[in-house]
C-alpha cells in the first residue's frame, strides 16, 4: 500500500472513529470495552481490504464487519451482564437534561433486544440506512431485515411502556439506553425521525 493510500486510511479512521465507535457500542448493548475491541478488529480487516474498498464504500464495509462481529461475539460467550433492580451509577439529576436521560434509557432498552433485532434497529434508525443497506449489513433478504426491525421496535415500545417503578425490564437494565411514550426515541427524537448519528 502506497503512502497516499495509508494517509487516506488514517484520514478515514480519524474522521469516522467517533461515529463508528458509537455504532459498535450500540451493537454490543452499551459495552464500551467490547465495542472498542470489535471496532479495532473491523479496522484491521479494513486496512487489508483498503485498496479494494477505499474508492467505493469503506464505511459500509466496516459497518458490515461490525454487525457480523457483534453477532459472533454474542453467540461465542456470555459477557457477564446481570440484571439489577437499580442502576449502579444513576446519573445526577441536577446536571442531566431530559434528552440525555431519554437517550440513555433507549440505549439501555436496546441492550435487552436480541442481537439481530438490535442491529436492525440501530442501522435503520440510528444510522438512518435504507432497508436494502440494513439487509446488506445483516446478510439477509430485505423482508427479513424489515421484520427484524419491526419486531425490535415493537419490543422497545413494550419495554418502555412499563412504569419505571413496577420492577419490570425498565428497571432491570444496566446503564446503557430509551423509548418515549409514542415509541423509540433516539438522539434527536422519535425513532421514525432519526437521522444518522455522528
Amino acid at each position: 500500500m502506497g503512502r497516499s493510500r495509508a494517509e487516506e486510511f488514517d484520514r478515514f479512521v480519524t474522521a469516522r472513529w467517533p461515529a463508528l465507535l458509537h455504532l459498535a457500542r450500540l451493537l454490543t448493548g452499551g459495552d464500551r470495552h467490547r465495542a472498542e475491541d470489535l471496532l479495532q478488529e473491523a479496522l484491521v480487516k479494513l486496512w487489508f481490504a483498503w485498496p479494494k474498498v477505499a474508492d467505493e464504500a469503506p464505511e459500509a464495509y466496516v459497518r458490515r464487519i461490525l454487525v457480523r462481529a457483534a453477532a459472533r461475539s454474542a453467540r461465542r460467550r456470555w459477557w457477564g451482564e446481570q440484571p439489577v433492580g437499580t442502576l449502579p451509577d444513576p446519573p445526577a439529576a441536577a446536571d442531566e437534561t431530559a434528552a440525555v436521560d431519554e437517550r440513555t434509557r433507549l440505549e439501555a432498552m436496546l441492550a435487552l433486544l436480541p442481537t439481530r433485532q438490535r442491529a436492525a434497529v440501530v442501522l435503520r434508525y440510528y444510522q438512518d440506512l435504507p432497508e436494502s443497506s440494513v439487509a446488506g449489513a445483516l446478510g439477509c433478504p430485505v423482508g427479513t431485515a424489515r421484520s427484524l426491525t419491526a419486531r425490535g421496535v415493537a419490543r422497545l415500545r413494550r419495554l418502555m411502556a412499563e412504569p419505571a417503578g413496577a420492577g419490570g425490564p425498565a428497571e432491570t437494565v444496566g446503564p446503557s439506553g430509551p423509548v418515549g411514550p409514542s415509541g423509540p426515541v433516539g438522539p434527536s427524537g422519535p425513532v421514525g425521525s432519526l437521522g444518522p448519528v455522528e
